[in-house]
């Protein structure tokens, strides 16, 4: 149909040109989405030395950290897996967080490279944040055409991603701390962060996030992946 095997072979070719190429700068693409920047060991110590000694304890290699300049309290983690990973946090998780829930909720982020997540999260974002912003060539149709892409968008990444992965990254990152309550109290923190702060970004983005940083409404609410809070906390806290 397409003109033949040689024809068939080419694109077949350059499908796989075109995965392998994504499937290595796509935690690029993401850092560059939220307009992180690498973050230098001399300007924050205490966050080396804490993702050092939780990615030794879940038997990972030390991912790469950035700064999100953003005051949201945030952090994300992206890559292709425990031996090629990146972790951003956000200038405004830094500010608000204490020492134990900043460790948990980077304990948090450890757990979804641990798992694996980190691959499938950055593909599924990559995907649906593409497809979104491929709508601004229909110019003064955009708003019509989200309204297809969108829905779509969003079925994409929720049959990819499973709101359980956050949960057993949950279970995962209280092990790792030995303690529930820093994460619980990091997730409550969050919550009443996202009342106070603004906060925009892609849409797409919200399976990045360690929770839900956007209000449930409009094209936002099509893409919540996150379990809600008070089920985490409370499954943190049992």
């Amino acid at each position: 149909m397409i003109g033949g095997i040689r024809l068939l072979s080419i694109f077949v070719f350059a499908a796989l040109l075109l995965a392998g190429g994504a499937y290595w700068t796509f935690d690029r693409t993401v850092l560059g989405m939220v307009r992180a920047r690498e973050l230098p060991v001399a300007e924050a110590p205490l966050v080396h030395s804490t993702v050092e000694r939780l990615a030794a304890r879940a038997g990972i290699l030390k991912p790469k950290l950035y700064l999100i300049p953003d005051g949201m309290p945030l952090t994300l983690a992206t890559g292709r897996g425990p031996t090629s990973s990146s972790l951003a946090v956000s200038s405004g998780c830094l500010a608000a967080c204490p020492p134990a829930e900043l460790e948990a909720v980077l304990a948090h982020e450890i757990a979804h490279v641990k798992h694996r997540d980190i691959a499938l999260q950055t593909a599924a974002v990559v995907l649906a944040a593409s497809m979104i912003e491929a709508t601004r060539v229909a110019g003064f149709l955009q708003r019509s055409l989200l309204f297809v892409v969108g829905p779509v968008a969003a079925a994409c990444t929720h049959i990819l991603l499973s709101p359980k992965r956050e949960l057993e990254a949950d279970r995962f990152a209280a092990q790792l701390c030995e303690s529930p309550h820093g994460l619980a109290d990091a997730l409550t923190r969050f919550d009443q962060a996202a009342e106070l702060v603004s906060f925009a970004a892609s849409p797409a983005t919200e399976p990045l996030w360690p929770f839900n940083p956007f209000l449930e409404e409009g094209l936002a609410a099509l893409f919540v992946t996150h379990p809600k809070i008070e089920e985490r906390v409370r499954r943190l806290e049992t």
